[in-house]
């Protein structure tokens, strides 16, 4: 059941991952109304996606085989919560809203499981289907 779950939290957060950042590839003007135009910065707006998309395989590699790649879930971790450490001090600094601090929740969240699925991954562990 262990290796289970680490399964259903790496591949739900890839997956989840996959379908919430596609969109942003394509709503660069969207994203230039609230803050500076991405096109003044492209390099920077579409290398993010591009690096958060190779998490999102990554999480999807994880959930495959949770025994053979739980070294992976550390930097996993440090994604999810580097992302909400750098938004809590930013909302605290009062350079960002309530509103943009909030999209550090999910981030939480999947830090959370990722922990969990980690703490009950261990090594030489095998998947027994159910």
């Amino acid at each position: 059941m262990s290796v289970r779950f680490a399964k259903i939290v790496f591949t739900g957060a890839g997956l989840w991952g996959i379908v919430v950042l596609t969109p942003l590839f394509f709503l660069r003007d969207v994203t230039g109304r609230a803050y500076a135009s991405p096109t003044e910065y492209p390099h920077f707006f579409y290398g993010f996606f591009s690096i958060a998309m190779a998490w999102q395989i990554a999480f999807l590699m994880i959930g495959s085989d949770p025994v053979r790649f739980r070294p992976l879930m550390i930097p996993s971790m440090i994604e999810k919560f580097g992302f909400v450490l750098i938004t809590a001090v930013l909302y605290s600094r009062a350079a960002i809203s309530p509103a943009d601090a909030s999209a550090a929740v999910p981030d939480l969240l999947l830090g959370v499981l990722f922990v969990a699925a980690s703490a009950r991954t261990r090594s030489g562990q095998t998947y027994a289907r159910a």
